[in-house]
């Protein structure tokens, strides 16, 4: 299934209706798409994953799908070392992918007074995009998916 019509929507939807920043909207696409009901402690707990509330530390694209890939994995019965090995090997994928993990890095522009809001928006819909693929095209994850 292809699902770039419904990033590109819920990405623009989430950053310029909603002001939500990049690991809230990651755990919200994601979980629409793989239909997992989010605890609404769950999207508090990511309100300050931006980079660790902008201070440049790791993606908040990467912390949103990390977060996903445990909630998800214990809703399909995968162990909890099978888990941390699906994180680490996502990490080392996106590091490959998009050249780091860390925001300060990624975030074009970096993080500046001037920048315009929602810089991130075509990485976001490229992290998303990433992400949805690597949880299809792995067995143990995709085992229930369409």
């Amino acid at each position: 299934m292809n699902y770039d019509n419904i990033i590109k929507e819920r990405v623009h939807q989430y950053y310029w209706e909603e002001d939500l920043n990049c690991a809230t909207a990651m755990l919200k696409i994601l979980a629409e798409i793989f239909e997992v009901k989010l605890n609404l402690q769950v999207i508090d707990s990511a309100i300050g994953m931006h980079g660790a509330g902008s201070f440049g530390a790791q993606c908040g694209l990467v912390e949103g799908s990390l977060m996903f890939l445990g909630i998800f994995g214990k809703k399909q019965l995968i162990s909890h070392g099978e888990i941390i090995e699906k994180c680490y090997n996502f990490a080392d994928k996106f590091q490959k992918e998009f050249g780091s993990l860390l925001c300060s890095e990624l975030r074009p522009e970096g993080f500046k007074k001037d920048n315009p809001p929602h810089l991130c928006e075509d990485m976001t819909r490229k992290a998303v995009d990433f992400t949805v693929n690597y949880i299809m095209n792995n067995n143990s994850l995709s085992r229930d998916c369409g």
